[in-house]
């Protein structure tokens, strides 16, 4: 397989480019690691390759909150400068400036 480097960053608010919903970044993987069952349940006209980076989203539309799996290929940069307003995100990240979340240290030994 083929990887690139991620395009987008852990902290960054992203949207989805054909799905009502955004998010924040929290995690990535080089490429598709996830379940074939999970890939084949996304619509063939959107099913993204696998050899792509796949990003781990605390997601929000405008009923719910919940956690997306989703291809680089169909995000998009989310411009509205807004803080997404999903419950966890205040546990995993400290602050939201300039359309950017910053991490929280980790605590490890």
């Amino acid at each position: 397989m083929n990887t690139q480097s991620a395009k987008f960053a852990i902290g960054q608010v992203v949207r989805h480019r054909v799905y009502p919903f955004r998010g924040v970044i929290f995690d990535v993987d080089p490429t598709f690691s996830n379940t074939e069952e999970y890939w084949l349940s996304i619509p063939e006209n959107i099913r993204p390759h696998k050899d792509q980076p796949f990003y781990h989203l605390l997601a929000e539309n405008d009923e719910s909150s919940y956690v997306a799996y989703v291809s680089e290929q169909n995000l998009l940069p989310d411009d509205t400068g807004q803080p997404v307003g999903h419950p966890q995100a205040a546990m995993l990240f400290e602050s939201f400036r300039e359309g950017q979340y910053k991490l929280r240290p980790r605590i490890s030994h």
